[in-house]
């Protein structure tokens, strides 16, 4: 476990480190689109942060290569070697994207090809374990095919996710998060050296968006454009292809008693084969309603709009990082309540638990105007919004102070509805001072 954190910190580290640089590159590159109509900032902003989550795979990879235990995986598997391999295509397309907008069909082309090559070098589904029959062979044309599809629908899920600031990264560290104890059980628990690459690939894909997320945060000093966005969806869908394809659900029989446990014992992770992903059902499900309402209509798949969940969730009256907290909560209770179902199945308390957070859940989306107040105690630790109204201040002496100190109300959080009223409430106040002193 400790070889797994010093490369998730080495990753998270080069990555947040080379952002700064990366964002200057950005602005003099011109890599700043101009606002539109879908975009829900403000103010132009640089992409193509991609370029140091990329650099901090290729550390978090060349670290491991290095240490004594997690080497192995580099000497007995050629999957690291195919990850980098189609990491650095997909990456490519991305920035040329980033700065160029190419063509959506190109990038679906660049995206197909960046999974053959992964593919080609051996990563790959090899079987298909199914609950209830047991273990299925496929054939080589049928993993191909089967292994593509499952990285393009990844990729894309995760491309239109990345509508809000810190939405994506965060969504993809929590799937990862679950991925990876998913993983380290199967190999710790069971000893199957199979599950150690997907155990890698989820440790530094973690570190890829922890590193960048302080960086994306509302309001977002830079973007991860599409060559972020689909690069950790390419890790992601990397390491479900190992753990799922490799992981032959035999040697599950030795701690299970036979193949059809063993493959019911594996299921959560099997299930992302069918969504396509269970730990990032969020955005496969925005992406299918995507195509629906796109193909609907008569337009492209591709075309991009506004009808997102995360869109979506704005138009009902909820704040920018609330709706980001929300598709959190939504990522996380999929992504662990598999896990946890994969730990224990029988246990009826999983089941009422997850039910209980989908309850809770529904009543945020519920109450878009509701604002929690902090304790007394931990105002000092949250943002003003927050805290609550001091009883008997005078509202003309915050009028003097802010006549000395003229500042728009927006830039101290004030916006929207209560932005206005604030704004009515001082010209009014303005206006009555002033009527008093002509008389």
């Amino acid at each position: 476990m400790r070889e797994y954190l010093l490369t998730l910190c080495v990753t998270a580290a080069v990555t947040y480190l080379l952002t700064g640089p990366v964002r200057k590159f950005a602005i003099v590159a011109g890599a700043m689109p101009e606002i539109r109509a879908r975009d829900v900032h403000r103010e132009p902003t640089p992409r193509l942060g991609g370029i140091a989550m990329f650099f901090g795979l290729c550390a978090g990879l060349l670290v491991a290569d290095h240490l004594t235990n997690l080497s192995e995986v580099f000497q007995n598997s050629n999957e690291p070697r195919a990850l980098l391999s189609g990491a650095a295509l997909i990456w490519l397309i991305g920035v040329l994207d980033d700065k160029f907008e190419i063509d959506a069909l190109i990038k679906l082309g660049g995206q197909m090809i960046a999974a053959g090559v992964m593919v080609m070098q051996g990563l790959t589904i090899l079987w298909l374990p199914i609950p209830g029959v047991g273990n299925v062979a496929l054939t080589q044309w049928q993993g191909t095919l089967l292994t593509v599809a499952l990285v393009v629908i990844t990729i894309n899920a995760v491309n239109f996710v990345d509508g809000l600031d810190g939405l994506a990264s965060g969504m993809v560290c929590i799937a990862a998060a679950a991925f990876f104890l998913y993983a380290y059980r199967i190999w710790y628990s069971y000893g199957i050296e199979a599950a150690a690459p997907a155990t890698l690939f989820s440790a530094i894909l973690m570190g890829m968006c922890l590193g960048f997320l302080p960086h994306n945060m509302h309001p977002a000093r830079i973007f991860m454009g599409d060559s972020g966005s689909m690069l950790i969806g390419l890790v992601l869908a990397a390491g479900a292809i190992s753990i799922t394809g490799q992981v032959d659900p035999d040697a599950l029989q030795l701690f299970v008693g036979s193949e059809k446990a063993a493959v019911h014992q594996t299921v959560p992770v099997y299930i992302p084969l069918l969504l396509p992903l269970t730990i990032i059902a969020v955005p496969a499900a925005d992406l299918v309603l995507a195509i629906v309402r796109r193909t609907w209509r008569g337009q492209s798949p591709f075309a991009a709009d506004r009808g997102h969940l995360h869109h979506r969730l704005l138009e009902i009256g909820h704040s920018h990082s609330r709706a980001v907290l929300i598709m959190y909560f939504w990522s996380a209770l999929i992504a662990f309540g598999a896990l946890s179902y994969s730990v224990n199945s029988a246990s009826m308390w999983i089941v009422l638990g997850i039910v209980f957070l989908s309850a809770i859940g529904l009543v945020l989306l519920l109450l878009p105007r509701f604002t929690p107040r902090a304790p007394r105690w931990a105002e000092h630790l949250v943002p003003p919004r927050y805290r609550r109204r001091r009883a008997g201040v005078d509202p003309v002496v915050v009028l003097a102070e802010e006549e000395r100190d003229p500042r728009p109300p927006v830039a101290s959080g004030v916006s929207g509805v209560n932005g206005a009223t604030a704004v009515g409430a001082r010209s009014r106040l303005l206006d009555g001072r002033k009527a008093e002193s002509s008389r």
